[in-house]
């Protein structure tokens, strides 16, 4: 008991002693470095993000898309049109009413990048010759519509195989995280290569390349829902949409693309 007495006024006086340090109010005592490490610039803008109410309902809207659109959805869709999402153009858009291709950047198999589309306001006076006046891209996410896509570009080829200020790419977008990751994506670009003795020598070649990465966004600019049918467009030398196409070409539409080709070259 008696032990106990002594060490009861040693307690009270360390509780005594100890007082929050928002009861002294001239102590300016400086913290150290490291609690401002956070706060960087950098930091900062990463925390902004992250609280930005408009990011974060944006990325919701595109989960709620993701989750809605699957792949059954598309292939239910792919039944009942056979890819025909609607008719092809039959006459060119007006210019003052088209709308802009967005901006892709593309490989081609021997490793090169280019951005399409090649716009005339994008290039010195100098390069603007080398402009196409018209420029055809056919778009293709999965391999089932490579067969869409071919039946629009080889009588598109046969037609304007002699003809200059014309170009055709044929786009494969692959979305796949794990293909996009170096050495895959160099190494798919290697398989993709052709042998020397197959190229031709017509003015107009198909030029096949490849965009690698998230598409997500560049789908919505287009408007395109179904990943499993091919989509042409039409392009002039401002990189405006003039026409468009979908899956299977019929011969109808194959007029309809090359008598507009003519016209945009010409205007």
């Amino acid at each position: 008991m008696l032990r106990l007495k002594r060490l009861t006024p040693k307690y009270s006086y360390f509780r005594d002693s100890i007082v929050p340090i928002t009861h002294h109010e001239n102590l300016n005592y400086p913290l150290p470095s490291h609690h401002f490490s956070r706060f960087t610039p950098k930091r900062f803008l990463d925390i902004y993000q992250f609280a930005n109410k408009a990011a974060i309902q944006k990325e919701r809207a595109r989960i709620h898309d993701e989750m809605n659109r699957g792949l059954v959805t598309e292939m239910a869709e792919l039944k009942q049109h056979g890819g025909k999402i609607a008719e092809a153009n039959k006459v060119l858009i007006p210019a003052i009413s088209a709308t802009k291709f967005p901006d892709l950047e593309v490989n081609f198999s021997n490793g090169k990048t280019m951005k399409l589309p090649i716009r005339i306001s994008d290039v010195v006076d100098a390069d603007k010759l080398s402009v196409p006046k018209a420029s055809l891209v056919c778009l293709s996410f999965r391999a089932n519509s490579q067969e869409m896509v071919n039946s629009w570009s080889m009588p598109f080829v046969e037609a304007f195989s002699k003809s200059e200020g014309v170009h055709l790419y044929q786009v494969s977008l692959i979305d796949s995280w794990l293909l996009s990751r170096y050495p895959l994506k160099n190494f798919l670009l290697w398989t993709m290569k052709k042998p020397n003795h197959d190229e031709s020598k017509d003015t107009l070649q198909r030029q096949m390349v490849y965009s690698f990465g998230d598409h997500y966004y560049f789908r919505k600019e287009l408007r395109i829902l179904n990943t499993l049918t091919g989509y042409i467009f039409l392009l002039d030398n401002f990189g405006r949409v003039r026409w468009q196409g979908f899956g299977l070409a019929t011969k109808d539409e194959v007029s309809s693309l090359i008598s507009c080709t003519s016209l945009l070259m010409n205007e």
